[in-house]
């Protein structure tokens, strides 16, 4: 599955996209030493990118109206969000992952050589998303599409 970054803002923010021009000159807020930063660096480069040790930390200084933005995974962040300490901000939007930063996505661990187990593992997620079972569950716990589609 995929867990794409996300930019949040202030509610009462007039900046309306989350792309790098629409973020030009902003105050971008990332935890330091992920792959978040890694993301603002290269691509959010025209943002002024400001790190913190912990994500709770970035969180904590745009709730304070010390950010414009702050990039985080998609789900912490929609998480964030419902709570009272995250009802100061609005999500932008997700964010297309780019393969080189952030890798393939998150998967599951099998004994290496189990071809049969991992054929019967990708039949059955693929038969939950055929039959609209997958997108059913998705939809109850995310505002996004888990599997990056």
């Amino acid at each position: 599955y995929q867990t794409p970054p996300a930019i949040a803002v202030p509610k009462d923010s007039t900046i309306s996209g989350s792309s790098p021009d629409d973020l030009k000159g902003k105050a971008l807020g990332v935890q330091t030493a992920t792959i978040h930063q890694k993301f603002a660096d290269q691509k959010y480069a025209g943002s002024t990118v400001k790190a913190y040790p912990t994500g709770e930390d970035a969180r904590t200084d745009m709730a304070n109206g010390r950010l414009d933005a702050m990039m985080d995974g998609s789900i912490i962040l929609t998480e964030w969000l419902k709570k009272p300490d995250g009802a100061c901000c609005k999500l932008l939007g997700t964010l297309t992952a780019d393969p080189a930063i952030h890798g393939p996505g998150v998967g599951i661990a099998l004994q290496k050589g189990n071809k049969e187990l991992a054929d019967k593992l990708n039949a059955a997620i693929d038969a939950l998303r055929a039959n609209g079972k997958y997108k059913e569950i998705n939809d109850k716990y995310f505002s996004f599409d888990v599997y990056g589609s």
